[in-house]
């Protein structure tokens, strides 16, 4: 059963590629949980699982074949890689009926539906412990969304490498991080920097 819930694990990272660069190691064990939760919904066929399984098993051995080919560059075997991660998603969309792809378009919206829920969630809660003002939070709340769009962008730009797309989104982290300390006052830096310092204090004593 266990080996059944990691391979899926990893077809739900293909089927949903895309959603989880540039974050934690445990956020991206969450997040493909999550992915693999969504893809158990689509109903696949057992005819679909054993495709799938066929496809990701060739992937990974052809990754191990890149890795042992020692006569290419480091950046010529991360563009084949590129190539061989492009091919196996568009197998694995193939291998979907358009019911499965429609709802696969519904699963995802209501996904970024419940994030919405959450980081307002998040925000009220930041604007009691900061005692924001009502400009503060609008602002907030603005650079949010926009950063929301910029993100979208990229992910979904196919003109993109992987490589390419990491920089991308590894910047906009940096200039989402600017954008939010300039919202808030010294004092108010300074409060949530000490927040910060207790709760990884919290994690290091577990």
């Amino acid at each position: 059963m266990k080996k059944i819930t990691v391979v899926m694990v990893a077809l739900a990272s293909f089927v949903f590629s895309g959603n989880a660069q540039n974050i934690s190691k445990m956020k991206t064990q969450q997040h493909h949980h999550s992915d693999a939760m969504m893809l158990k919904e689509l109903n696949l066929s057992s005819t679909q699982k054993e495709q799938m399984k066929a496809y990701h098993e060739s992937y990974k051995n052809q990754l191990m074949e890149l890795n042992k080919n020692e006569n290419i560059t480091v950046k010529e075997s991360r563009d084949r890689k590129e190539i061989l991660h492009k091919e196996q998603k568009e197998k694995m969309m193939n291998l979907l009926t358009a019911d499965q792809k429609n709802k696969l378009v519904q699963l995802k919206k209501d996904r970024e539906a419940k994030h919405e829920i959450e980081a307002a969630k998040r925000l009220d809660k930041l604007k009691t412990n900061l005692n924001l003002s009502d400009d503060q939070v609008a602002k907030i709340n603005a650079a949010r969304q926009a950063t929301h769009a910029q993100l979208k962008a990229i992910k979904e730009n196919d003109q993109l490498s992987r490589t390419q797309k990491k920089e991308q989104l590894i910047a906009l982290k940096e200039q989402n991080k600017n954008s939010f300390k300039s919202i808030l006052t010294p004092e108010q830096i300074g409060k949530l920097e000490e927040r910060k310092k207790n709760k990884m204090g919290k994690r290091n004593r577990i």
